[in-house]
């Protein structure tokens, strides 16, 4: 006797017990009744819910007749079987389905059949993906992209290159679609010489949100990208070195910073954007010879690409950079000071207890601790010279100032944390109270909390959400549509400057700069 006779009969707490013992039991003869049931509803929508999960249950055991029920007259019914069908991976459906999408008009329905024999996975339906890979509707396209590219279909990577070339188009580059975000994994997941290379030579994208999806795909290729990485120093392109540079960073691999010293060594890397994201790169892996290279930079009198230098040795401390860094600045010359200031801005603490010990040292370190503004920072070298202790440490934690956070708020956004080091610094000498955000996801949960803020400054470039998504956001948001929103960018990147006034930005300061021209930018669009 059939589990579901006189179902429509019975009490409802009854209706729910034999309807979870069916999902439990997946037994096969209340497949025609559940048939029954979803075909003529009972009416009541919890029911009617848990008759679809019972028959999923069911069905999902059941090959062959999840292969009958794909021809089933009845819509909701043959859309469940297609569904089941990808759901548990069932191979023996990706026939049927491949007759189905042939024949199918309605997207809807060719949308289900696809994306069920994407999750199948079986090689056999590549000639179907290919035949849609051009289709005219951007979900049923992404779908085939991305079914491509899982398979690791060799023929469609000319497609996947042309759609990523064609997103670049003077009237497509200011939208990243899906297709373009799916050609871009699609051409990751290849991994080959061939495809990676593509993708390095496209990383400085026209369009911001790109070239983060771009980033973070060679991100998760991993040290097989690093020789192509590499390649971009070769080139004139000062963005793609940059760029090149930070994914080599993330991947922490010896090859890439070996890779990176000997561009540095070759010239390739005298712009000063350029040295900055190398010497950024080289202090997150932390190679013999990266660290080498580091040292060196102890001369660069940029302030910003000083912090770079400082915060990668930072993480590296060893006995022979700190003698390095203890002559330099025991010369008590104006790179001696740069050095000191380097040092606090980066909040390089454990540098700083190292050199604390040579008195001459320590002293010029504590001027320009007690030059800063910032009591965030003060409070944190505060913490180090109390727990350090001595009558030398005593004498200098007098001479801390006790300061005061700013009357006003500001945001800066930057995946940089030297740079956020540097607007910190900035702002607070103008008499801000800094938050910091390393992405703009990150930063907009600020303005998600309730904060408001006098000013916003944001890189174009970060991980996650960019600054061309962050201001957009900002804008949509009520009592923002009028925030100062300063935009970081690099000089070449001053094409993009029109889609980033479109979005809201207010004012463009460009890499490199120094710390008086950002206050500058900051006092005029406040006032």
């Amino acid at each position: 006797m059939s589990p579901l006779e006189n179902f429509r009969e019975k009490e409802f707490l009854d209706q729910i017990t034999i309807l979870n013992e069916i999902s439990g039991s997946k037994d096969p003869e209340a497949l025609p009744g559940l048939a029954a049931l979803l075909k003529e509803p009972v009416g009541d929508t919890s029911i009617d819910y848990m008759v679809v999960n019972a028959l999923n249950a069911v069905l999902s055991g059941n090959e062959a007749k999840v292969v009958e029920g794909l021809g089933d007259p009845h819509e909701g019914y043959s859309i469940l079987c297609i569904r089941v069908a990808g759901e548990y991976c069932l191979k023996g459906t990706t026939g049927p389905l491949i007759n189905l999408a042939l024949a199918e008009e309605d997207l809807d329905r060719l949308m289900e059949i696809l994306t069920s024999l994407a999750r199948i996975g079986d090689k056999s339906a590549i000639p179907v993906f290919r035949r849609f890979l051009t289709h005219e509707d951007p979900f049923i396209q992404s779908s085939c992209i991305e079914a491509l590219g899982k398979l690791g279909d060799p023929e469609s990577i000319e497609e996947f290159k042309r759609l990523l070339t064609e997103s670049e188009a003077d009237d497509r580059f200011e939208v990243c679609d899906i297709t373009t975000w799916k050609a871009v994994d699609a051409l990751a997941r290849n991994e080959s010489e061939n495809t990676i290379s593509f993708l390095v030579r496209t990383l400085h994208h026209k369009n911001p949100t790109v070239r983060r999806i771009i980033t973070d795909a060679l991100i998760n290729v991993g040290p097989f990208a690093i020789p192509m990485l590499l390649d971009a120093f070769e080139t004139e392109n000062t963005d793609s070195k940059i760029l090149a540079a930070n994914v080599i960073g993330f991947l922490r691999d010896r090859a890439g910073a070996d890779g990176l010293v000997a561009a540095f060594d070759k010239g390739q890397a005298d712009d000063p954007n350029v040295r900055y994201a190398v010497y950024e790169a080289l202090g997150r892996i932390g190679s013999m010879k990266g660290i080498i290279c580091l040292v060196d930079g102890l001369s660069e009198t940029d302030e910003l690409i000083l912090m770079a230098v400082i915060g990668g040795l930072e993480k590296h401390v060893n006995p022979g950079m700190i003698a390095a860094l203890t002559e330099r600045i025991a010369k008590r010359d104006d790179q001696a000071s740069r050095l000191a200031k380097a040092v606090i801005a980066s909040r390089a603490t454990t540098i700083f207890e190292h050199l604390h010990g040579n008195r001459e040292v320590g002293v010029l370190l504590v001027d320009a601790l007690a030059e800063s503004r910032d009591p965030e920072i003060v409070e944190e070298f505060r913490k180090v010279l109390t727990g350090m202790g001595g009558p030398h440490a005593e004498q200098d934690l007098n001479r801390l100032p006790v300061l005061d956070k700013g009357t006003s708020k500001a945001l800066a956004a930057d995946d940089s944390r030297f740079m956020c080091a540097m607007h910190r610094a900035i702002l607070t000498d103008l008499g801000f109270e800094p938050s910091l955000a390393v992405n703009g996801e990150e930063a907009y949960e600020y303005i998600e909390q309730g904060e408001r803020f006098e000013v916003i400054i944001t890189d174009m470039n970060m991980p996650v959400m960019d600054g061309m998504e962050l201001v957009g956001k900002i804008r949509s948001t009520p009592g923002m549509e009028n925030v100062p929103i300063i935009m970081v960018t690099t000089e070449s990147e001053a094409s993009q400057q029109g889609l980033a006034s479109k979005t809201g930005v207010t004012a463009f300061i460009s890499k490199p700069f120094k710390a008086e021209e950002l206050k500058a930018k900051i006092l005029e669009v406040t006032r």
